[in-house]
C-alpha cells in the first residue's frame, strides 16, 4: 500500500507547478481532473467497464467522477474535501444529532441520537415522536417523501441554525424544546449491556449497539468488551442497523473480539485488486487480544443501512464460527476504496478493491439476507427487551429458533440521518 501512495503522490507533483521557495501550487480543478482521469484508469475495480468520457466536458473532479463510475454496480465512489473528511473520520459531527425515521404507525420517531447531541442533554430518546420542526410536520413530509419540505424545516447543516422542535414522549406527554446546532464529537457505540437468556443466571449475553467504524471507535470498542469478559458473557448480539461501515483496521478490531483467540493468524477478509494490480492483494487476519471472547455463536441485527464494513464482519466470520442476522437486508456492498489525497483539498475514493472471505466469498451485490426478518422497531430504545428486532435475537438465543413471524408483507422504514451520504463506505489506512 506504500507504493500506491508514492505513485500518486509522484503524478500529483508532475501534474503540479511549485511556487517560489518549493511551495506546492494552489490544486486546480484542472489538476485535480487530470489526477483522477489517471487514478481511475490505473486503480478503479472496474477501469475496464468505465463509460468513456471527455474529461474537459466537467469542470470539476465531483461531476466527472460521477460520470466515470460503472453505474451498474458502482453507487460509492466518491470525492470529497479531504479536512472535512479527517474531521468525520475523528469523530466531528455538526448538528442535532439524530436520526430520524417513519414508524409502522406513519409517526416520525427518533431512531439514533448521539450521547454528546444538543437533543440528548435535553433529555431526548430513540422513540419519541418528532411531531414538528419550526412548524413543519414531519409525518406528511415523510409520507409526502418531500425532500425540501424536509431541508426547509431543519435549513442548513451548520453550527448555530436553531429549531424549535415538538416531540410527544413516551408517556404522551408533549415536550417543545429549542435546539442549536452544535459541533460534538459522536459516539460510535451506542450502548453495550448485558442479557440474562435463563432464569437460573448461568447464560448471559452481551449486547453492542455500534455506529460506525471510525477513529474513536477502537477505544470504545475495547471499552465494552472489557465490559463483556468482566461479565463473563455466554453470547453476543451486535446492533449494525444503521452502521454504514469505515475504516478496515477497526473491522479487524472487532472481528477478532468477536471471533476470539482461537482464530489468531487465520483469514479474516482479504483485498483482490482489478488484474493490473494483482501485487496490492492484502489480507487481514484476525488478531490475539486480551478484549476478546470465546463464545460459540452471535447474533447480528442488520437493515438496508448496513453496509460495507459492517457486512464483512457478517461474511468474514461466517466461515469460522454460527452467524445468524435478525432484521433486513443489508445494502450489498462487498467492494471497498483507498483514499488518494490531491494537494490536500480533495480525498478521491473510488471503488479499489472487492472484499472476499477465507473460502472465497464475497459477491452479496444484491445485499445479505437475513435468517429471520424484523422491523426496524423505532417505537422502542435500544435496550428493551419488547424492540422487534432485539426480541427476536434473544428467542434464538433462548431456543436455537425464531418465532416465525415476519414471514408476511414487510415494510421497509424510511430514515433520514444528518451524516454524509458517503459514510456507507469501507476504507483503507495508509
Amino acid at each position: 500500500m506504500k507504493k500506491l501512495s508514492i505513485l500518486i503522490t509522484i503524478a500529483i507533483m508532475i501534474m503540479g507547478s511549485c511556487k517560489k521557495d518549493d511551495e506546492p501550487a494552489e490544486i486546480t480543478p484542472e489538476m485535480a481532473k487530470d489526477s483522477l482521469y489517471y487514478i481511475m484508469n490505473i486503480y478503479y475495480y472496474w477501469y475496464n467497464l468505465m463509460p468513456a468520457v471527455d474529461r474537459n466536458a466537467y469542470s470539476n473532479p465531483y461531476d466527472l467522477l460521477n460520470a466515470m463510475r460503472y453505474k451498474e454496480l458502482d453507487k460509492w465512489s466518491f470525492v470529497a474535501d479531504y479536512e472535512k473528511f479527517l474531521a468525520q473520520m475523528e469523530g466531528d459531527f455538526v448538528g442535532h444529532g439524530i436520526m430520524v425515521a417513519l414508524s409502522q404507525d406513519n409517526t416520525v420517531r427518533i431512531a439514533q441520537i448521539y450521547k454528546n447531541a444538543p437533543l440528548y442533554a435535553n433529555g431526548v430518546r430513540r422513540g419519541w415522536i418528532l411531531k414538528t420542526v419550526n412548524g413543519y410536520n414531519m409525518a406528511q413530509i415523510f409520507l409526502d417523501g418531500d425532500n425540501e419540505a424536509y431541508d426547509a424545516a431543519f435549513g442548513p447543516k451548520t453550527e448555530g441554525v436553531t429549531n424549535n422542535f415538538v416531540f410527544e414522549k413516551p408517556d404522551g406527554s408533549p415536550y417543545s424544546v429549542a435546539s442549536t446546532k452544535t459541533k460534538f464529537t459522536i459516539n460510535t457505540v451506542i450502548l453495550y449491556d448485558t442479557i440474562w437468556l435463563d432464569a437460573a443466571g448461568t447464560k448471559k449475553a452481551g449486547h453492542l449497539v455500534f455506529d460506525y467504524f471510525i477513529i474513536p471507535s477502537s477505544q470504545e470498542l475495547q471499552t465494552a468488551f472489557s465490559f463483556f469478559k468482566a461479565n463473563s458473557v455466554t453470547d453476543l448480539i451486535i446492533d449494525l442497523r444503521y452502521n454504514p461501515g469505515g475504516y478496515l483496521n477497526v473491522t479487524q478490531q472487532l472481528a477478532s473480539y468477536i471471533g476470539g483467540n482461537s482464530l489468531s493468524g487465520k483469514v479474516f477478509a482479504t483485498l483482490s485488486y482489478n488484474n493490473k494490480l494483482q501485487s496490492l492483494n492484502n489480507t487481514y487476519r484476525f488478531l490475539s487480544s486480551s478484549y476478546s471472547l470465546t463464545i460459540p455463536r452471535l447474533v447480528v441485527i442488520t437493515s438496508r443501512a448496513t453496509a460495507s464494513a459492517s457486512e464483512a464482519i457478517i461474511n468474514g466470520l461466517s466461515p469460522h464460527m454460527e452467524v445468524v442476522t435478525v432484521g433486513d437486508t443489508t445494502e450489498g456492498k462487498c467492494v471497498g476504496m483507498d483514499g488518494f489525497v490531491v494537494g490536500e483539498k480533495y480525498l478521491f475514493s473510488p471503488i479499489t478493491f472487492k472484499l472476499v472471505n477465507s473460502l472465497g466469498q464475497g459477491d452479496y451485490f444484491d445485499g445479505l439476507i437475513p435468517d429471520q426478518l424484523a422491523v426496524d422497531d423505532i417505537t422502542h430504545d435500544y435496550d428493551d427487551r419488547r424492540e422487534a428486532c432485539l426480541s427476536e435475537a434473544i428467542l434464538y438465543l433462548q431456543t436455537g429458533s425464531f418465532s416465525g413471524k415476519g414471514k408476511g408483507e414487510f415494510h421497509k422504514t424510511p430514515v433520514w440521518s444528518e451524516r454524509p451520504e458517503w459514510m456507507n463506505n469501507a476504507f483503507t489506512v495508509k
